[in-house]
């Protein structure tokens, strides 16, 4: 019996499944463009192909946004599997030197904040590194530096009662953060939301209210961002936080609310004297990603 002849099935173009992934997890044209560096009218032909290659709608599209569809959905499964098994192959040809396990560090608010984006980008580029995370408090991480259980860390580092160590990535204020058109501020004493003893910003903020001799109360302790952010949304207390960190649904409170000013504090990055060619690539991510949010605040 003869077996009649097939033509094999088109392939899918992996740098039209990098710009639908980038779609999906952007929920924008536009941004996505800017993602995969390409006019937005280039992305948007790109969709149109691959929509007509595999005969069906992806994305529903509205004013403001796109959604996926439900097959959608499921090309978004297998284009990250694709995509990454692609990074994986490329990897260990070109950069067979760029594999292992990296130890970092970092606190809570850079953990929660920045990480997850800086770790996923990393993940792309370099995916037969792996990344071993430490969250603690700056101090904790120095002493672990210094004991060698890491290879790098982030801090964060009050510039006047610290020395200088390590690497200066970014510098950023710390101010009193409190709930949109909240009241808080109003109570006496004052609630405050704070981090753990040994933090250089619940040492900093609760000095300065010491210094205008304003009663205060410790309302709410904890040493997870997302607890500090929840008790500030729910105008439980106020809390001394990165300016980077306030959002819609919080405001600054300053002297006007008769508050004191807090101080700047220095994100550094501290390194292992002699680091490995996976630990460098880490670290030159870190100032990539620091250096990227200065230019986008500017």
């Amino acid at each position: 019996m003869t077996v009649p002849f097939r033509s094999p099935l088109p392939l899918l173009d992996n740098d039209i499944l990098r710009t639908f992934v980038a779609i999906a997890e952007t929920g924008n044209f536009s941004t996505a463009a800017d993602a995969v560096l390409r006019t937005p009218s280039a992305v948007s032909m790109q969709i149109k192909k691959l929509e007509e290659q595999l005969k069906t709608t992806l994305f529903l599209r509205d004013a403001r946004s796109v959604t996926l569809t439900q097959n959608g959905e499921l090309l978004l499964s297998y284009a990250r599997r694709m995509l990454a098994l692609s990074n994986e192959a490329y990897s260990r040809f070109v950069m067979p030197e760029m594999s292992g396990v990296v130890r970092l560090g970092a606190p809570d608010d850079i953990a929660e904040r920045i990480l997850p984006k800086l770790l996923k980008d990393f993940g792309e580029s370099f995916p037969s590194i792996m990344i071993d995370v430490t969250v603690d408090q700056s101090l904790q991480l120095r002493k672990r530096m210094e004991e060698q259980r890491l290879d790098l860390t982030l801090i964060n580092c009050a510039t006047r009662p610290f020395p200088t160590i390590g690497e200066v990535i970014h510098t950023e204020k710390l101010v009193w953060v409190g709930a949109k058109c909240g009241t808080a501020y109003l109570r006496d004493p004052l609630p405050i939301s704070v981090w753990e003893e040994g933090c250089v910003w619940r040492q900093d903020a609760i000095a300065q209210i010491d210094k205008i001799k304003r009663a205060y109360r410790i309302a709410y302790a904890s040493a997870h961002t997302m607890a500090q952010r929840a008790a500030v949304v729910s105008d439980l207390a106020i809390a001394p936080l990165p300016r980077s960190y306030v959002t819609e649904d919080m405001q600054i409170l300053g002297a006007k609310e008769g508050l004191p000013e807090l101080i700047s504090f220095d994100i550094r990055l501290l390194t292992a004297p002699q680091l490995s060619a996976p630990a460098k690539a880490v670290a030159e991510s870190m100032r990539d990603a620091f250096g990227s949010m200065i230019a986008a605040a500017a």
